[in-house]
């Protein structure tokens, strides 16, 4: 699996995240507001203390927001080496690469509900999120001791709980890793879905409502999610055989996820 395989994990992950500003909006936005600037007495303000006070808080901020992600991304690679490390132990037991290429048509086909998903055509993978509240109800009760989020090893700890969260759209990108072949490469995937969704959790730290608002609106989630159904129909015609030649097993490849790109031999 090389990097350019994995290019289309990497933009499910970052078209999905107006999906991620949804879910995870409220926990980052309290990530923000921890930590308020400290006010100094009147009297001894200076104007090189309040800046100085000012940038130590937005220091602090990015630093709880930086590590509140990347315990969120690494619970995902954890999930991701474990389903993907379930399928490649059950070589022995099964014809492996007939479950992956058919896990790959599956994959593929999840792009296109989670592209509907996306768009609120239709919400299809609200059930599975459903099924997830099942694991989600013995993690959550650890969260009360993150609880004030004042320091960065709470948000990096408290990113890793919230990586389990019910979420339709990790749980159709967890298909993908799953047939993908192994622990690393299902780790991979997962981690190249993280750091798709990356740039929109860190702005939604640093820039909030506004970006929340963006989100929100319906040409926007119209836009992304015909991207990504866009995404799963390539694939699936690929898979068929409608695509081939040289453009089609070269360029074609970078924007669909192919047997080759989840690790998997035909």
């Amino acid at each position: 699996m090389t990097g350019l395989n994995l290019f289309p994990i990497f933009m499910i992950g970052l078209l999905g995240g107006l999906h991620c500003i949804g879910m995870c909006g409220g926990i980052v936005s309290a990530l923000s507001a921890a930590q308020a600037p400290r006010p100094f007495p009147v009297a001894v303000v200076a104007a090189d203390a309040m800046s100085s006070g000012i940038q130590t808080a937005a220091l602090d901020n990015a630093l709880r927001v930086t590590a509140y992600n990347a315990g969120r991304i690494g619970s995902y690679a954890v999930a991701g080496a474990l389903v993907g490390g379930l399928a490649d132990g059950m070589r022995s037991f099964a014809n492996l690469a007939v479950l992956q290429v058919g896990g790959y048509w599956l994959a593929n086909l999840m792009l296109i509900v989670l592209g509907l998903y996306l768009m609120d055509a239709w919400r299809g993978l609200a059930r599975l999120e459903a099924v997830g509240q099942i694991l989600w109800r013995r993690v959550q009760p650890l969260m009360k001791f993150l609880l004030p989020m004042d320091n960065v090893g709470k948000a990096f700890a408290l990113g890793g709980l919230w990586g389990w969260l019910p979420c339709g759209m990790v749980y159709s990108v967890l298909l993908t890793a799953m047939f993908s072949g192994s622990a690393l490469s299902g780790a991979l995937v997962m981690l190249a879905f993280g750091l798709g969704t990356l740039p929109a959790m860190l702005s939604l730290g640093l820039v909030g409502a506004r970006l929340r608002m963006l989100a929100q609106k319906r040409k926007v989630r119209i836009v992304c999610g015909l991207i990504v159904l866009a995404f799963g129909v390539l694939g699936l015609v690929r898979a068929a055989g409608g695509l081939s030649g040289d453009i089609s097993g070269g360029l074609l490849d970078v924007f669909c996820i192919t047997p080759q790109a989840a690790g998997l031999h035909r």
